[in-house]
């Protein structure tokens, strides 16, 4: 029998791809790629007389539905959980949560249950007597956490279930599953993002007063409002039988200048060691330290750039099933801290293309891999929508572009909250992405087109330029941090692309069987000239994708250019700082040779954690492990 174990290696390889067995679609092709077409109902790439089929998603278990919200039932001794699909085979722990803490962890006790063909008895009633620390058999409600791993051991996600316990019987109920996730701060008040396992009416409670949007779904979505700033509430998330307290800080008044403090990480995808420094696909173990420390911290947010997962996934449900143990990992943060999340090469959501004769390894590189259209509704960008809530104010997309083939139809994805700008007291914040409309291999580019890795598009760079000079205007902004996945000046691991590519700037996207005017180069510097030379009130750029810390300062002393360089020169008006920290658990990179490698003020492959105190005058950071809490570096931005 077919069981977890023989599908192993969807820890490791981003695609994993069925018997070529072609079906058939009636998609339409969006006129901005090139050599995609329809044969007898079959998308492929078509070059050189040669047809390259779409590579149909395997069938996997690993999926959101099978896992984050399974069927329950019950039976004598607690409750029979049912993960849909007989190849799901391994092990349940399972535990009473501690409500008495602050992270509500579930403590896993000595009794667990062996998962046989997808499905697994949790033997709640073993959790009677000296083990019943919650007093659920006279209060008649149960908080558990529970653990499924794989038969070789290995997490394939935590998640939590709310049972009921009625005249000896276990009643399975409705369990807030994600949530509650804090974002877009205010001075009035603060947005709430709620999920449940299942169809459910919610409301939240503040003072007196409730937020109720009157509809039964798994997922709702509160703007609280009214409230005063810079002020704790405690707030009660209400559904069915069940109330969860939690608080929450408003924002200040813009211009204020009393200070502020904010964490700064990037790549927590999947890392090496076993354990939960995998629970498939991101690194929780780092992941959950970085937001107790954040938290212990005291920040007033935390702003992540990308990467949270290992990504390079066809199937929607499965890249949501990694999605959803990243945000188990956050909820040590989320239910009191507001976060900001942007997207990175590996949240890639893609459609693949045979490419026999590709000579790498890879498994994104050995098929020609497009963003995964239609782009309103199966595109990385659609689905990270879908998945956070992050304001809505960036560009639309790249439609209405010098280079859009067709006008009148929607030919790229959208911008919506992958792309925005916000303000905190008197900072303000850019939001941008570099892997829009990604085409996951840059080699394939002109073959299909796409945006290489890197890569600022026309519409979204136009934006930036107007957003930062409105900043730039603004009296209650004193500093402005602009954060981006890709490394214009990469360091440690990414020296073959980020937006250096060995100095080849030939790399750049393809629209329509057309390249763009600008490479590279030439947009890594239109780049940096509107942040350092259009902006006194830019203080540095927020980087990741190199798994590690590296703080980099560039000044008109610094090579930045291949030897054959023929272009323009960028001249800055003051030295440029990009502050790397893709240390939030991804595998480390080691420094490489670069041209601006005598500018490296500092380099570490410790995992790390930024800290920002603003001030009116000046920036302090403070960047520490927040495994070991060893201080790796401060310094003040000015």
């Amino acid at each position: 029998m077919k069981t977890i174990a023989s599908i192993a290696l969807l820890f490791w390889i981003p695609f994993l791809f069925a018997q070529e067995t072609l079906t058939q679609t009636r998609i339409g092709i969006p006129a901005s790629f090139h050599n995609i077409v329809e044969k007898d109902g079959i998308l492929g790439v078509e070059v050189n007389g040669k047809f390259y089929p779409e590579k149909p998603p395997a069938h996997t278990p690993l999926t959101y539905h099978n896992l984050a919200t399974p069927e329950v039932t019950a039976y004598e001794d607690g409750v029979i959980i049912n993960f849909r699909d007989p190849a799901i085979e391994g092990t349940l722990y399972f535990g009473l949560i501690d409500e008495h803490s602050r992270y509500r962890q579930p403590i896993f006790s000595k009794v667990k249950g062996k998962i046989k063909e997808g499905k697994v008895k949790m033997k709640i009633a073993k959790l009677k007597g000296k083990y019943d620390f919650q007093g659920w058999e006279k209060r008649g409600k149960i908080r558990l956490g529970y653990r499924v791993t794989d038969p070789k051991g290995r997490i394939l996600t935590d998640n939590r279930l709310n049972v009921l316990y009625r005249n000896g019987k276990f009643i399975p109920s409705v369990t807030l599953i994600e949530g509650p996730f804090l974002s877009r701060p205010a001075p009035d008040g603060m947005t709430v993002y709620l999920a449940f396992d299942k169809p459910v009416r919610a409301r939240i409670r503040i003072d007196g007063r409730v937020w109720d949007d009157g509809k039964v779904c798994r997922k709702h979505i509160y703007y609280i409002s009214g409230l005063k700033p810079r002020t704790t509430y405690s707030y009660q998330v209400e559904y069915g039988p069940w109330t969860e307290t939690y608080t929450l800080t408003t924002a200040p008044l813009p211009g204020d200048r009393k200070g502020f403090r904010f964490a700064y990480a990037s790549d927590s995808r999947s890392g090496t060691g076993g354990g939960e420094r995998n629970i498939y696909g991101t690194n929780a173990y780092i992941l959950k330290r970085l937001m107790i420390a954040a938290d212990r911290d005291s920040t007033d947010f935390f702003l992540f750039t990308g990467d949270m997962v290992t990504g390079y996934k066809t199937l929607k449900d499965q890249l949501r099933l990694e999605y959803f143990n990243f945000k188990n990992a956050i909820r040590y943060y989320t239910p009191y801290r507001p976060m900001y999340v942007g997207m990175g090469n590996h949240e890639a959501l893609s459609r693949a293309f045979h490419k026999y004769d590709s000579p790498s390894s890879l498994a994104w590189e050995r098929y020609i891999s497009v963003d995964r259209f239609p782009f309103d509704s199966q595109s990385a960008e659609a689905l990270f929508a879908e998945e956070f809530e992050m304001p809505a104010n960036g560009p639309l997309s790249e439609d209405g572009s010098r280079y859009d083939p067709s006008p009148e139809t929607q030919d790229f994805p959208s911008y919506k909250e992958n792309v925005y700008a916000f303000t905190y007291a008197n900072a303000g914040f850019i939001m941008l992405n570099a892997d829009y409309w990604y085409t996951t291999n840059e080699n394939y580019v002109p073959l299909v087109g796409g945006n290489p890795h890197g890569y600022v598009m026309d519409n979204q760079l136009a934006w930036l330029e107007k957003t930062l000079a409105a900043m730039e205007r603004n009296p209650d902004i004193d500093h402005v941090f602009v954060t981006i996945h890709i490394t214009p000046f990469p360091n440690a691991g990414h020296a073959d692309d980020g937006m250096w590519y060995y100095g080849n700037n030939e790399v750049r996207p393809w629209v329509a069987g057309k390249p763009v005017d600008k490479g590279i180069i030439e947009r890594r510097d239109e780049l940096v000239d509107i942040l350092v030379n259009r902006s006194s009130k830019f203080r540095a750029l927020l980087v990741g994708d190199e798994h590690n810390y590296t703080r980099l300062v560039i000044d008109n002393d610094t090579d930045i250019y291949p030897p054959d360089w023929q272009g323009p020169r960028l001249k800055l008006k003051r030295p440029f700082i990009q502050l790397t920290n893709g240390a939030a658990g991804a595998p480390y990179y080691a420094l490489q040779d670069v041209p601006w490698r005598n500018k490296v003020q500092t380099f570490s492959t410790q995992n790390a954690l930024m800290i920002f105190d603003v001030f009116k005058d000046k920036v302090k950071v403070r960047v520490y492990n927040p495994d070991t809490f060893e201080t790796i570096e401060t310094f003040e931005l000015r």
